[in-house]
Order: structure tokens, then C-alpha cells, then sequence
């Protein structure tokens, strides 16, 4: 079992997590046409990059994203960093 550092409430169980996305990835400009394999390679496209990767996670808890630095290989969780900019 892992402990991830939620900046917000602090160290926790990793069942208490969810994994939201890449940090980083464009959702599609929906107000614009898009294409049923435009969609899908946005929902279902991961880079899937060894070493150190930037996620957005959730913190289940306290209902708050957050971006978490890991490194791919070994999961050792690099450092944890707010979304909100008040970073309260």
C-alpha cells in the first residue's frame, strides 16, 4: 500500500485517491465540430511515459485536484502541488 500527500490534508491512503488524468492533455474544442476518432483518441490516448510523470489526481476526501509528480517504474510519488492558486 502507498501514501500519497495530499496538499491539502496531508499524508493518506492511496484508496483514498483517484486518478483524474495526465496533467497537461487538451480536452478538444467541443464548441467546435469534432470527429467520433478525434473524441476517442482524446479519451482513450495515454502516453504512458517511464520515469517521472505529472497527473492530475483527486483527493476523494476532501474533494480536491491536485497535480501529483511520480515516477512511472518505481510509483515513488515525487511531490504533490495544488491546483487551486490560494493553494488552501
Amino acid at each position: 500500500m502507498q501514501v500519497f500527500t495530499c496538499p491539502f490534508c496531508g499524508p493518506r491512503n492511496e484508496t483514498e485517491f483517484h486518478f483524474v488524468a495526465e496533467a497537461g492533455k487538451v480536452r478538444p474544442d467541443t464548441t467546435q465540430p469534432i470527429s467520433d476518432a478525434e473524441w476517442a483518441t482524446y479519451l482513450h490516448t495515454q502516453r504512458n511515459e517511464k520515469g517521472p510523470v505529472r497527473e492530475v489526481w483527486m483527493h476523494t476526501t476532501c474533494a480536491e485536484l491536485f497535480v501529483m509528480q511520480r515516477d512511472s517504474v518505481t510509483m515513488a510519488v515525487l511531490g504533490t502541488q495544488a491546483l487551486r492558486k490560494d493553494g488552501s
